[in-house]
């Protein structure tokens, strides 16, 4: 019993250095995106946008889902999804309650379409850049010749006001 638990906190140490190491798009320590009182979001719904070796989408961009697009629509009406960004999901503070969903990690990939979509980037929603993981800016800065991620980058540099070469 002993190993095991010493097992299981050897464990949560890993995954607080492991959590803590990521910069937002300040290179800051990332800021949770969900809070008491919301939903609680992130890939491995520890409010934070992280993620991990499975998560192909990439959930690093934290936008405010409780406000809308120029046009009143939300992300996932803009996205095609169906209507999760309106649902109640288990709160970050307290899991065995219901909370709206808020600020919410989305796809880097699908946030591109979504700029896209929603009519470019002062079309679309709040951004909390302070809880944007700065893999995104790699992410994008990989993909240098496509329009579509040229275009989020550009909005993430206009809206968090980045320097060009951040």
């Amino acid at each position: 019993m002993i190993v095991w638990l010493q097992t299981l906190l050897s464990l949560l140490r890993l995954h607080t250095a492991s959590s803590s190491s990521h910069v937002n798009l300040y290179n800051q320590p990332l800021q949770p995106c969900s809070t008491a009182g919301m939903a609680q979001t992130g890939y491995t719904r520890d409010g934070t946008c992280v993620d991990r070796y499975d998560d192909s989408g990439s959930h690093h961009i934290c936008i405010d889902l409780s406000s809308a697009s120029s046009d009143g629509l939300n992300f996932c009406q803009v996205t095609g999804q169906s209507n999760w960004c309106a649902e109640q999901m288990p709160c970050d503070d307290d899991g065995t309650n219901y909370c709206p969903v808020k600020d919410w990690c989305v796809c880097q990939w699908a946030f591109a379409s979504y700029l896209q979509e929603a009519g470019g980037c002062d079309a679309i929603q709040e951004i909390r850049c302070e809880a944007t993981n700065m893999q995104t800016v790699e992410a994008y800065r990989s993909r240098a010749g496509e329009e579509k991620y040229e275009n989020a980058l550009a909005c993430l540099t206009q809206r968090c006001g980045l320097s060009v070469a951040a």
